[in-house]
């Protein structure tokens, strides 16, 4: 196989997997480490793939690019339910839980309807939209004003004086990325001090991360890595990755979306 042939095919498992390791490579296409290596740099002064440590991630946006809620919503679609499925589980009747704005929280969403006695503050409109339609009669949703961004969120000073009132048992938190650096993050500043003002009203902090966040990196930090009670991913996470994330979180779970 030519070099160029091999570099597409590279660029091809990047792109349906969100990142693949180079001892992977060598193995699937039996040639060197340093050729792999060859390879990825090749792709990555092209702009087509990130270079991180043992590997390569599809080429991530800027620290400040915010995709909207409808172009997130299709990425990872059966990732995020097999997530939002697992973080059902941990909902208790009668209790007071936050979701945060985000494409997996609101998937989440869909399976609260169910749950007697139920308080859900969040500042989604996506979230609050699907409880309000389909949600119980003895549930109450608390949606915070403020201003609207591209993922459907409300944040600013109006959302962050809802949310510095209330004390909730449980947050979901939906990030734009994660790593040992920098902790969550987002890439929208209002965003990031509504965010961390829900992580403040929470007794507990579970994040939702599909495998596609690791070492993505937002311009401002929620909070650090081990500030979260659970993180639930998925099993497209790298296994290096899971190490990292296993010895800073309080609890790692991972998913399987093929079941």
């Amino acid at each position: 196989m030519l070099a160029q042939q091999r570099q597409a095919a590279i660029l091809d498992l990047v792109r349906r997997h969100g990142g693949v390791r180079v001892s992977q490579l060598v193995r699937q296409f039996g040639v060197s480490d340093m050729t792999i290596r060859r390879d990825l740099e090749a792709l990555a002064d092209r702009g087509l793939v990130d270079k991180v440590h043992g590997g390569a991630t599809i080429a991530g946006p800027g620290s400040t690019e915010e995709p909207g809620f409808d172009a997130k919503s299709v990425r990872q679609r059966n990732e995020k339910a097999a997530i939002a499925e697992r973080a059902a589980k941990l909902i208790e009747p009668h209790t007071a839980v936050a979701l945060s704005a985000g494409t997996t929280t609101a998937a989440l969403a869909a399976h609260l309807v169910d749950v007697p006695g139920l308080t859900i503050v969040t500042n989604s409109i996506p979230v609050a939209d699907t409880l309000y339609h389909a949600g119980r009669p003895d549930q109450t949703v608390v949606l915070t004003g403020g201003i609207r961004t591209p993922s459907d969120a409300l944040a600013g000073p109006v959302a962050e004086a809802a949310i510095g009132s209330l004390n909730v048992d449980v947050l979901f938190l939906g990030v734009h990325g994660m790593s040992p650096r920098t902790g969550f993050t987002t890439p929208n500043l209002m965003e990031a001090g509504t965010n961390r003002l829900l992580v403040a009203a929470a007794r507990r902090l579970v994040v939702l991360a599909d495998h596609t966040k690791w070492e993505m990196v937002g311009i401002a930090t929620i909070t650090p890595l081990d500030e979260a009670d659970i993180l639930i991913t998925d099993v497209g996470l790298a296994a290096e990755a899971r190490v990292q994330l296993a010895e800073r979180v309080g609890e790692l779970i991972v998913v399987d979306p093929n079941g």
